[in-house]
């Protein structure tokens, strides 16, 4: 483990609820998704703006409390100001971790998810950081 904690979470997770996911692959929700599809995580859409019955081969939910199963971290692609119910929702169901997306901030909602115990983090890129750390050491 690192000296990270939203890394770690990440590194554990198997399943990944993606907020603001749809079908729209030029956005970058669609991206990250992908690759952490292709690295092996099961990916659970809920898409926002955009309602789809399926994304990347997967059953889409239109919230995290409608999702049937455990998620291990809520990978959140709205913006900032949308973000509160959200970490609210993945209190709720037992989420593990929270991560809002670079360019995403919400203090208020971040510290209240680390006050309930969720690993939390904010203005950071998944696919970045999980690529970082599975980079071969030169």
């Amino acid at each position: 483990m690192s000296d990270d904690p939203a890394l770690d979470a990440l590194l554990r997770a198997k399943t990944i609820a993606v907020v603001g996911l749809d079908t729209r692959k030029t956005r970058p929700a669609y991206d990250v998704a992908a690759y952490l599809q292709s690295q092996g995580y099961r990916i659970i859409p809920v898409p926002v703006q955009k309602p789809a019955k399926e994304v990347l081969g997967e059953r889409a939910y239109s919230s995290l409390q409608d999702i049937p199963e455990h998620i291990d971290l809520v990978n959140v692609f709205v913006r900032s100001d949308q973000t509160g119910p959200i970490v609210d929702d993945a209190i709720t169901i037992g989420a593990e971790a929270v991560w809002l997306q670079i360019g995403i901030t919400n203090h208020a909602a971040i510290a209240k998810a680390l006050e309930a115990g969720l690993v939390a983090t904010q203005n950071r890129c998944t696919k970045v950081a999980h690529q970082h750390a599975n980079r071969p050491e030169a």
